[in-house]
C-alpha cells in the first residue's frame, strides 16, 4: 500500500509539473527535437564522398545548423504570407458562401443567416485582439526559447561525452549501458522524425499537385498545412484533408467539386499512411496502437497541439527508459506492439 502511495503521489507531481512547467518543458522538448534534427543532417553530410572527409565537423554542424535554421524561416515565411492573403482576400467568396447558407437553409430548414448574425453581434473585437497580441507574443518568446535552448544544448554536447565517463570511470558496465540506452533513444527518435519527414513531404506533395488540378487557391499553403498536421498521429491526417475540403467548398460553392478534392486527397492519405508507412517504419517505433492512441489523447490533454506533435517521440524515450530497468521492464513488455524489447546497437 507504501508503495501504491508513493506512486500515486509521485505520479500526481509529475503532471503537475508538465501542467504547470509547461512554458519551459515545450521549448526545451522542440530544442532537443531541433538539435535531433541537425544531427542526423550532419550524419547525412558525412557520407557525401568529398565534403564529409575533408569538412571540419564542427563546419558541418554549423552548414547543417543554417539549412535547417533557412529551411524553416522560409517555410514560417510562406505559411505566414498565405494565411494573410487568405484573410485579406475573404470577401472574394461571399457570393458562394451566401448560396450555401441559402442550400443548407432550404435543405435544413434552418435559418443559418439568423444565427451567424446573433453570434457576431455579441463578439468582442478588443478581447479578440488581445488574444491574437498575446497568441503572437507567446509564439515569438517560445521561439527565443527554443533557440536558447538549442543554443545551450549544442554547448553542452562538446563536454557531455568527457562528463559521462568520468561519473562512471569505475564502472565501464554503468557506462555502456547508459550509452546503449542513449543510442537506442537517438536511434528510435532520429528515425522516427527522418521517415515522418519523408512521409509528410510526399503527402504533401502529392496533394499540391491534386489541388493544383482543382485550381484551389493558396495550393501551397494547404499542401504546407498538410505537411504540418501529418505529424499528429492518427487525427492529423483527418484535419489535413478536411480543411482544404472546407475552403474548396467555400471557393466553387459546388458540393461535388468539394467531395471529389476531399476523397482523392484523403484516398491519397490512407494510402501513405496504412501501406508505405507501415512498411518505411516498420516496427521500429515498438509502440502498442492502444498505448499509441492513449499517448496522443494525454499529451493533447495537457500540451494541446504540440502535445499531440511530440506525443510519439516522447512515448518513444519513455518505452526505452522503461525497458532498461528490471523494475519496469514488465511495463514496458505490455505497452509494446508485440511484447518485445529490442535493443538497436547496430
Amino acid at each position: 500500500m507504501n508503495k501504491l502511495s508513493n506512486i500515486i503521489i509521485g505520479f500526481t507531481g509529475i503532471i503537475i509539473v508538465l501542467i504547470y512547467g509547461q512554458s519551459i518543458l515545450i521549448p526545451f522538448v522542440f530544442a532537443l527535437l531541433l538539435w535531433f534534427t541537425i544531427r542526423i543532417f550532419t550524419s547525412i553530410s558525412e557520407k557525401i564522398p568529398v565534403y564529409g572527409k575533408i569538412v571540419p565537423n564542427i563546419i558541418k554542424k554549423i552548414i547543417s545548423t543554417l539549412v535547417v535554421f533557412s529551411v524553416l524561416f522560409i517555410v514560417t515565411q510562406i505559411l505566414l504570407n498565405s494565411f494573410n492573403n487568405i484573410i485579406k482576400s475573404h470577401h472574394d467568396y461571399d457570393e458562394n458562401i451566401s448560396e450555401l447558407i441559402m442550400t443548407i437553409n432550404n435543405y435544413f430548414n434552418v435559418d443559418i443567416h439568423a444565427y451567424v448574425k446573433t453570434q457576431t453581434s455579441e463578439i468582442n473585437i478588443g478581447l479578440i485582439a488581445e488574444k491574437l497580441f498575446d497568441a503572437i507574443s507567446n509564439i515569438i518568446s517560445s521561439t527565443l526559447m527554443i533557440l536558447l535552448f538549442a543554443v545551450f544544448i549544442f554547448i553542452e554536447e562538446v563536454y557531455f561525452s568527457k562528463k559521462m565517463n568520468q561519473m562512471f570511470s569505475s564502472s565501464n558496465e554503468k557506462l555502456k549501458k547508459i550509452n546503449s540506452t542513449l543510442f537506442e533513444i537517438e536511434w528510435s527518435v532520429a528515425r522516427y522524425l527522418g521517415i515522418k519527414t519523408l512521409i509528410s513531404l510526399l503527402t504533401g506533395f502529392l496533394s499540391y499537385v491534386v489541388f493544383l488540378l482543382f485550381k484551389l487557391d493558396f495550393a501551397i499553403f494547404w499542401a504546407f498545412l498538410i505537411f504540418l498536421l501529418n505529424f499528429i498521429p492518427t487525427i492529423g491526417s483527418l484535419l489535413a484533408t478536411v480543411f482544404p475540403g472546407i475552403f474548396c467548398l467555400l471557393q466553387f460553392g459546388d458540393f461535388s467539386i468539394s467531395l471529389s478534392m476531399f476523397f482523392i486527397v484523403g484516398f491519397i492519405q490512407v494510402f501513405i499512411g496504412n501501406f508505405l508507412e507501415p512498411k518505411w517504419l516498420g516496427n521500429s517505433m515498438n509502440i502498442s496502437p492502444l498505448f499509441s492512441i492513449i499517448s496522443l489523447v494525454f499529451w493533447g490533454m495537457l500540451w494541446g497541439t504540440t502535445g499531440m506533435v511530440i506525443s510519439v517521440p516522447i512515448t518513444v524515450v519513455i518505452l526505452i527508459i522503461l525497458s532498461q530497468f528490471e523494475s519496469t521492464k514488465s511495463i514496458a513488455i505490455l505497452l509494446s506492439e508485440k511484447g518485445e524489447i529490442r535493443q538497436k546497437n547496430e
